[in-house]
């Protein structure tokens, strides 16, 4: 799927597609967006990650 098909809003579910980050592949959701930049919530098992990613790092599955 596109990522320009649709837009990223909070509470997608968004894959990292980033080639150099170490969470390439994990699954998220979309906490927050501003500019050019999304939060995206992981969780798994015992713990929660925020992270930030640049929208074009991410792809809405």
């Amino acid at each position: 799927m596109e990522s320009s098909s649709k837009p990223i809003l909070p509470g997608a579910l968004v894959v990292v597609k980033d080639n150099n980050s170490i969470y390439r592949g994990y699954k998220g959701f979309v906490q927050r967006v501003s500019k050019n930049n999304a939060a995206v919530l992981f969780e798994g098992g015992n713990w929660d990650k925020l992270i930030t990613f640049q929208l074009t790092n991410l792809e809405i599955i």
